[in-house]
């Protein structure tokens, strides 16, 4: 399990150094890479907004430091 979650952690690692590395003018295959990752995190972001995991937001609860 250890092995799987470190695979994944080193993936989103390297898309990330991709997504970097082409905005400042990479070779082709690292902005396919990003593109990839880019596309990747779009949809889990669109995964997550429909299961309503939003994490952040204040809601009526926000535990604000304003006493109101």
């Amino acid at each position: 399990m250890e092995i799987a979650l470190i695979g994944v952690v080193v993936l989103v690692a390297f898309g990330g150094a991709c997504v970097v590395w082409s905005e400042r003018g990479g070779p082709p295959w690292v902005r396919r890479v990003a593109a990839v990752t880019l596309f990747a995190g779009a949809v889990a972001r669109a995964l997550g907004k429909n299961r309503g995991g939003g994490r952040s937001g204040g809601g009526e609860n926000g535990g604000g430091a304003d006493g109101g």
